[in-house]
């Protein structure tokens, strides 16, 4: 699914140059729960904009899926991001006056599916991270930050996407809802059997992964399957 090899990130040029990725190696294979964990400063946002395909590294290769993504033009990167990854952030990143259901179609209409085909696969999404049927007609601001972080999840997979890429999902919540929404992913890694990298600084949310890989000072420095 995912293959990294000898990844480098430079920042800057000359004396301002600051490398954040200094050889980064790592395979990812279809259908695994993967945490990458690293301390603030450590190259793992940076990792995570080049595999969500925000960003090309300044050297090494990064195949997705079988194909080379390393070296895509903007456009190119644009369909891989629509066609093959499903984002969820921290922050939600819903339409707050827009209703649940609204949120979760909006990547279809972006992809021109039907109308009718957009609803019935935004339920479904929605029934696969189970939000109550009753939270679908309400706007994303009138629901708790557990909700809406389920609304975001359901919105990534509703392209039926490769990969589903997590970036500090439960930054934002409690510790408790932070469980609900970590057991919401291994849910559908286990039953559905979607790919998923979760990015994050926290061990006990890594610990929930399968396989960490732990990434500091730009280096990969241990990758341990549980």
């Amino acid at each position: 699914m995912i293959e990294v090899h000898d990844l480098k990130k430079t920042y800057g040029t000359g004396v301002n140059e600051t490398p954040a990725l200094k050889g980064v190696t790592f395979k990812i294979a279809d259908g695994e729960f993967v945490a990458i964990m690293g301390p603030s400063g450590s190259g793992k946002s940076t990792l995570m904009h080049i595999l969500g395909a925000l960003d090309r590294p300044t050297s090494g290769t990064y195949h997705l899926d079988n194909q080379d993504v390393s070296q895509l033009s903007e456009n190119e990167l644009a369909d891989i991001r629509k066609n093959k990854i499903g984002f969820v952030f921290q922050s939600y990143n819903l339409l707050p006056r827009a209703t649940v259901i609204r949120n979760v179609m909006l990547p279809l209409i972006y992809a021109g599916v039907a109308e009718d085909q957009r609803r019935a696969k935004a339920e479904a999404a929605l029934r696969a991270v189970a939000l109550p049927a009753d939270r679908w007609n309400h706007l994303s601001n009138q629901l708790s930050g557990g909700q809406m972080q389920r609304v975001a999840i359901a919105r990534a997979l509703v392209n039926d996407p490769k990969l589903i890429l997590a970036d500090e999902p439960t930054g934002n919540l409690d510790t408790q809802t932070g469980e609900i929404v970590l057991s919401t992913f291994r849910e559908l890694n286990l039953k559905e059997g979607h790919t998923i990298v979760l990015i994050t600084h926290e061990r006990d949310v890594a610990e929930h992964a399968d396989r960490i890989i732990h990434v500091r000072d730009g280096v990969v420095t241990e990758d341990v399957r549980k």
